[in-house]
């Protein structure tokens, strides 16, 4: 899928490639969905097709209705009953997002698919929320309800009745406005939620909240009298964390050096990624787009201005991202910017392509050998750096990635890397790659000084580099973007935001267990005979409980006192 028309593909812990939707689900529930939650036309109908082929359907006449619609409603029962949470059991509710617009053609069979599930569901089991704009036209500033109305009303024409409306704004719905929503609509006015602008998406739960959305679902869905109690949302730590983003002031500012900075969408986790680690580390996130064409020398001469202006951005950042991408457009760029970032000490975190990048760079620059390339660029390379090694067929290019959770392992504890993972022996991270670093140049590349921190199980796959003589220079073949939560921010992102702060050293030391990540507790005396440190245990590594339970042991035997 090209990132220019989809947006980023994002990619789950099974391997399915989907669209960037799923990506905010599993950021904001936290939750690890499957390729089967991605529900497309093409699946559906290679479903049907499959049967039809087997004689499932004893050589009856396959058609939209039944069978596609069928296909459709079954498909969502058999998903809405995994587990996505961790937790045994199947879900208490399942969310359906139904894309595109009302009317479109392509969606045509699933609106019919989900008027028959409503019927087959019966009520009490079937809660519709249709989302709609309410615009506003500038010449006299009035917000307009005609397309709500209007997209409603081919809503009900289609066998569909919303039980709620998401009304999106840019500003608060004025009451009559609300008023007129719900004559014209026949939604009640308690069901009529506003989604207006808000300085930070994480106010958005809140809002939902504060006008009771929560409250409307549960009553459709007849859950409201479930213990016979009323239960508040638990978003004390939205409410905190929303807040904290808004009084940020200390910027700190980041290049990002891609080759699709035309649309932001294309980097959507990288960027949610860097968010959830700068405001983890008390920072203003200044995100600096700089398009890696423009770097290049031949930009020079071409687009003069566009070059200047690319290289001002570089350097003017406090720390360097060079993402992930397919092709050689760009490529000598982000090079160029791999260059910059090591010889000026700069903080540097490659990914995927990005970590194959600062590969040839050190080759080229500290070793000398100049030609060396990836095979993906230049077939005909003298120094294949990184070569083709995909997980099956090498021939074809559909099906030949490397894709979806994948474990590497540290070969040192005394790397970064290691210590911004809490001195994790091994992680398991995303992957989606089809290219990788030429196992047979590991040697020569360590022994003129890069080390290869992290391997896969087999060795032969690196997973993870860095500089140790280097500030904060760090590439990795996967992509920590995609299980970066707002509450738990990817450990190489924060360690890029660290850096680029002056921070590094405060993060490796909380990361590594040495001190709390929560206030410094006070110190209480044994027996005036000594000093038992407080300490927090999940925040502790392996070493230090034992240190702890050493500590404890110790007071005991002593006949001293300890307070934990």
């Amino acid at each position: 899928m090209s990132p220019i028309e989809h947006g980023e593909v994002y990619v789950l812990e099974d391997g399915g490639e989907v669209d960037l939707d799923l990506g905010n689900y599993e950021r904001f529930l936290d939750i690890k969905l499957t390729r089967d939650h991605n529900i497309t036309t093409g699946k559906v109908y290679q479903a049907v097709i499959d049967k039809e082929r087997r004689g499932d359907y004893l050589g009856k006449t396959v058609q939209v209705v039944p069978h596609i619609t069928d296909e459709i409603q079954d498909w969502i029962e058999r998903v809405a009953i995994k587990p996505v949470d961790g937790k045994e059991g199947p879900p208490d509710v399942c969310v359906i997002e139904l894309g595109g617009t009302i009317g479109d053609i392509e969606s045509m069979p699933f609106i019919e698919a989900l008027g028959q599930f409503s019927y087959r569901v019966g009520p009490g089991n079937f809660c519709l929320v249709h989302v709609s704009l309410v615009p506003v036209l500038n010449v006299v500033g009035e917000q307009k309800t005609k397309p709500t109305q209007h997209s409603v009303r081919g809503l009900r024409g289609l066998g569909l009745a919303p039980d709620i409306l998401a009304c999106r704004s840019t500003e608060p719905l004025e009451e009559h406005v609300t008023t007129k929503l719900s004559q014209f609509c026949n939604v009640p006015i308690p069901n009529i939620v506003n989604l207006h602008d808000v300085t930070n998406i994480w106010h958005i739960p809140l809002l939902l909240r504060d006008q009771k959305a929560h409250e409307a679902i549960l009553k459709v869905l007849d859950l409201q009298l479930v213990g016979k109690v009323h239960r508040e949302p638990k978003l004390s730590e939205w409410t905190e964390r929303a807040s904290k983003f808004d009084k940020l002031k200390t910027p700190v500012k980041i290049a990002m050096v891609g080759k699709y900075t035309g649309l932001s969408d294309s980097y959507l986790s990288v960027l949610k990624a860097l968010l959830h680690a700068s405001v983890a580390m008390e920072r203003k996130l200044v995100l600096e787009w700089v398009p890696s064409c423009d770097l290049e020398d031949s930009a020079a001469k071409e687009t003069p201005e566009a070059h200047q202006k690319a290289w001002r951005l570089l350097k003017g950042a406090d720390g360097v991202l060079v993402p992930g991408g397919f092709g050689d457009r760009g490529v000598e760029g982000k090079i160029l910017a791999a260059t910059y970032a090591r010889e000026k000490n700069v903080p540097y975190l490659g990914i995927c392509l990005g970590m194959q990048v600062a590969v040839i760079e050190f080759a080229r620059s500290v070793m000398k050998l100049h030609g060396a390339n990836s095979t993906e660029f230049d077939p005909a390379t003298a120094s294949p750096c990184v070569i083709f090694m995909p997980e099956g067929s090498k021939t074809q290019m559909g099906a030949t990635m490397r894709l979806g959770s994948r474990r590497t392992h540290f070969l040192a504890n005394n790397c970064k890397s290691a210590k911004l993972y809490g001195n994790a022996t091994s992680i398991d991270e995303r992957h989606r790659h089809r290219y990788e670093v030429n196992p047979e140049m590991v040697p020569l590349l360590e022994k003129a000084g890069l080390s290869f921190v992290g391997k896969d199980e087999s060795g032969r796959r690196m997973e993870i580099i860095e500089l140790p003589n280097h500030v904060f220079f760090i590439g990795a073949q996967f992509h920590p973007e995609f299980k970066s939560r707002p509450g738990k921010p990817s450990p190489l992102f924060l360690g890029l935001i660290a850096a680029a702060s002056g921070q590094l050293d405060l993060l490796l030391k909380r990361s590594c267990g040495v001190i709390s990540s929560k206030p410094t507790p006070p110190r209480y005396s044994t027996n005036g005979t000594g000093t038992a440190v407080l300490a927090i245990k999940p925040y502790l590594n392996g070493h230090a409980k034992k240190a702890l339970t050493s500590l404890v042991n110790g007071c005991y035997a002593n006949g001293n006192g300890i307070h934990i």
